[in-house]
């Protein structure tokens, strides 16, 4: 075996792109993990990810060749982070690229050299392996040419890259075999393969050759101009270079676990899994946190913001456990851009600006961190000794509110106990607070917090309403009423829940309600409504009925959906995909949703978004998804694995979980998203979409109220009776005169408030002569005290003004009374108060007469109160206090 190269992560990255500036490709710098004019990605997540506008023909290259090192942020898998031997929120992807200049004859070359050469990588050709895609006898031959062994190439039908419309082809990966000292599986375990599940063959390199283009029409047609696209993780490869079990015991991780012990002072790296995955945490994180502010992405509740909080807190918990108390993460800034200095030098010059930011952040969270722990683990122990094994919604809420826990954060606490948390609590607990009263409805109809009644009925259940509203068998397979299974159910039983073999009734979900609609019988007749349906703990749909005739546990019925309730439904779902990607396209993409409602007659959509949404900017949403209607756009609906998913850019939420196939909705090119929910077939059966409302529902959360169809007929109908009846009112001949019109009035009244307010000032004068001639005398000086008829303070302030500049008395106490409320004013003159006399004293002492209080300068003070009836006595207060 030929021995192995000792090369640093610094001298791989330098080594890679050297070789393609040798052969003629431009070294692109690292793009900011903040995308330019992308409102599609929330971070730049792959080194392609900085040259769509490259291979979509957008901006012409100046160089058809380009390679570079990109820095990369994907959290999908943040969970995992410190539990594998590979897995990263940040990592650093080598590529090259070729954009219609050279193809597989002259790559798969390349990279032959640049792996096996002594100038270069120098690996072994013995330990690398090739998967390539089983119907690419060019890539084969190519392989062959450059010296693979025929045994060392691998057939492999997953060696296709396709994300739906656009660019496709085959790709060829590149396996190293780590030996068998690696080697965590049997011999014959199916999975131990290059390709396989396991960690003795690692991928290193995966080469895209993009040579079709996948059509609407779903064919495959050649490109005109082919592209390749080419990754490599430099994670991976230094770890080989390294002879390191893991990404971990690199030199890009290991001077962060070293400093994170020392930190801990007791904790020591490799002597405890569970400390372990603490120390892998703080040095995956940190070095995202370091790179996310250093490209300008802040701390927050929303978007980006919310990622950096979100594995910040993780980063302090895991010192946490490790012991670590004091706040250190900012600390280890320098070391990140110790490290990364080769080829990032802004991070050492920018260490300061992000130490500072993640300093206050954690100095924020780590104030509250103790008390939400003492509360966390108090909670776990109370549920493992209940046996609910659920953490419940509202302590999840209060973890999140009082103390800083971002819901993840709770939800992986609570799973390395064996616990779930109440997610459905936790979300009614947040609508609560920011007065979403609307939601309590559905969270009271939820199965948030499940009995057993329905945990042991597996059967299974099938939902036909994609393409079904009726059935005309279904058998009732399971019956349950007043809280217990049975046979039968009655007319009178309270709580009525079926399971059909079959249905067409939609369960409520992602925001979607549920389907409503009658259950008949063999006879043609009604026995029941169905009224709500929601999912049973085994994700049947359980059905929630009125009775009107007996039902049977075996026996068989029509179901029947509310058709048209149901096609309203639709098309506001679609609708409020429409929606969501027209405010990422307009506002940009962190308006992240952060909930939704689809009814019959309209639906509500909450977004991530601080500051408002200005008219100009709803307007262009409301016609950018009212351009996707009029295109009259297919709407298709794709079941598919979540890795593909996620190659066709679908977007998902960050709150949501998808088990391993997902549906996939796609409105052409506009949008496509995760949704399990139904949707029209084409956007023109939408007709019209209106806007109604827009406004904050809570800090940064934005909430738009929008309808469709014949009820956006209806809202502007209704808006335009309600402009007819303004014109007659205002007594102008056509609707658009109404502006003007008003305009005129406006004017008009503000001339009239002037005129009465110096209509006030006058009336407030002659009341000042009059007031001010009833001097009475005190045994601290001379008082005028006086209930005057003006309009509120800042009458009563001018009077002490005009009362000051006479010098009539040494203290002043007026009051006035208006709408129920009473208002106190005391002057005190400048030689009284140098004796020691101050009107705030004095107020304070007669302001409780009219249940009020108040305070003030020295020489002006004031009060209200509710209780003008009580004016006499405060005035009468006042002698008494200037005569003690």
């Amino acid at each position: 075996m030929k021995e192995l190269k000792k090369l640093n992560s610094a001298q791989v990255r330098r080594m890679y792109l050297k070789f393609f500036e040798e052969h003629g490709h431009q070294v692109m710098p690292s793009a900011s993990l903040v995308p330019v004019n992308d409102p599609t990605l929330l971070w730049i997540n792959s080194g392609v990810a900085t040259m769509k506008k490259y291979f979509d023909g957008k901006v012409v290259p100046d160089n058809p060749r380009m390679t570079s090192s990109q820095k990369s942020i994907r959290t999908n898998d943040i969970e995992n982070v410190g539990k594998t031997a590979r897995h990263h929120t940040m990592f650093e992807m080598l590529g090259n690229f070729s954009v219609g200049d050279y193809f597989k004859n002259e790559v798969i070359p390349w990279a032959w050299e640049l792996l096996t050469s002594d100038e270069w990588f120098g690996f072994d050709p013995e330990r690398l392996y090739i998967t390539y895609y089983p119907k690419d006898h060019d890539a084969y031959n190519r392989w062959r040419e450059v010296g693979v062994a025929e045994d060392h190439l691998i057939a492999d039908e997953d060696n296709f890259w396709d994300i739906g419309q656009g660019p496709s082809g085959p790709d060829t990966e590149i396996f190293y075999d780590r030996g068998q000292e690696f080697n965590n599986l049997a011999d014959d375990d199916p999975e131990n393969y290059p390709g396989g599940e396991n960690e003795r063959y690692l991928e290193i390199w995966n080469i895209v050759f993009s040579q079709f283009n996948h059509t609407p029409e779903d064919t495959y047609e050649p490109l005109p101009h082919k592209n390749i696209d080419t990754g490599m993780g430099l994670e991976r490869v230094v770890s080989i270079f390294e002879n390191a079990p893991t990404n971990f015991e690199t030199d890009l991780f290991m001077p962060l676990i070293k400093q994170a012990e020392e930190f801990s002072g007791t904790k020591k790296y490799g002597q405890n899994k569970e400390d372990d995955i603490q120390f892998k945490i703080i040095a995956d994180h940190i070095r995202t946190i370091t790179f996310a502010i250093g490209d300008g992405a802040l701390p927050s509740n929303v978007g980006r913001g919310y990622v950096i909080r979100r594995l910040l807190r993780r980063a302090v918990v895991a010192g946490k456990k490790l012991g670590i108390d004091e706040p250190f993460l900012a600390k280890m800034v320098p070391t990140v851009g110790k490290i990364m200095e080769d080829y990032y030098p802004d991070v050492l010059k920018n260490a300061d600006y992000i130490a500072s930011v993640i300093e206050s952040e954690e100095d924020r969270f780590s104030a509250t961190l103790n008390g939400g722990l003492n509360l966390l683990n108090n909670v776990i122990a109370e549920a493992k000794e209940s046996k609910t094994n659920e953490i419940d919604g509202r302590t999840a809420f209060k973890l999140y509110d009082t103390y800083g826990f971002p819901i993840e954060l709770t939800k992986e606490y609570a799973e390395d106990e064996g616990l779930t948390v109440d997610e459905k609590g936790f979300q009614a607990a947040m609508t609560e607070q920011q007065n979403r009263a609307r939601n309590a409805r559905d969270m009271d109809n939820g199965m948030g917090v499940q009995t057993d009644l329905w945990t042991s009925f597996k059967e299974d259940s099938k939902y036909v309403g994609y393409t079904d509203l009726t059935v005309d068998n279904a058998k009732v397979i399971g019956l349950a009423h007043d809280g217990q299974q049975a046979d039968e159910a009655r007319p009178g039983d309270k709580n009525i829940e079926l399971i059909f073999d079959v249905t067409p009734f939609y369960a409520e979900m992602g925001g979607q309600v549920a389907d409503t609609g009658d259950i008949i019988d063999n006879y043609g007749k009604k026995v029941g409504r169905v009224v709500d349906v929601q999912h049973a703990p085994n994700q049947q749909n359980l059905h929630r009925v009125e009775l009107t005739a007996p039902i049977k546990k075996g026996a068989r019925y029509k179901l029947v959906v509310d058709r048209i309730r149901h096609l309203k439904i639709e098309k506001n779902h679609t609708a409020t995909h429409l929606l969501d990607q027209a405010l990422r396209n307009v506002l940009g993409g962190h308006t992240q949703q952060a909930g939704s409602l689809v009814e019959e007659h309209y639906l509500r959509f909450d977004f991530n978004h601080f500051g408002q949404v200005t008219a100009e900017d709803l307007k262009k949403v409301e016609n950018m998804v009212n351009e996707q209607i009029w295109k009259e756009i297919p709407v298709k609906t794709v079941e598919t694995d979540i890795d593909s998913a996620k190659e066709m850019g679908a977007i998902a939420l960050f709150s949501d979980k998808y088990g391993d196939k997902v549906r996939v909705v796609k409105i052409g090119d506009f949008n496509t998203e995760f949704c399990g929910g139904d949707h029209v077939k084409n956007t023109n059966e939408l007709g019209l979409f209106k806007i109604v409302s827009e406004g904050g529902v809570g800090a940064g959360v934005r909430r738009i109220e929008a309808v469709t169809s014949s009820d956006a007929f209806k809202f502007l109908q209704d808006r335009d009776d309600l402009l007819t009846k303004s014109a007659a009112s205002l007594k102008v001949a056509q609707i658009k005169e109404v502006p003007h019109q008003v305009e005129t009035l406006q004017n008009e009244l503000k001339e009239a408030q002037k005129q009465n307010e110096s209509l006030q000032a006058k009336i407030a004068a002659q009341q000042a002569n009059n007031v001010f001639e009833n001097v009475q005398a005190t045994k601290n000086g001379s008082l005028i005290a006086a209930e005057v008829q003006v309009a509120g303070m800042g009458q009563l302030r001018q009077l002490a003004d005009a009362w000051r500049s006479k010098a009539l008395s040494d203290v002043l106490v007026l009051a006035t009374a208006s709408d129920g409320k009473a208002n106190l004013l005391v002057a005190v003159s400048d030689d009284k108060t140098k004796e020691g006399l101050k009107a705030g004293d004095l107020i304070k002492a007669i302001a409780p007469a009219i249940n009020g209080g108040g305070g003030g300068r020295p020489n002006l003070a004031q009060a209200g109160g509710k209780n003008p009836a009580g004016i006499k006595e405060a005035l009468s207060q006042a002698k008494g206090y200037l005569d003690k």
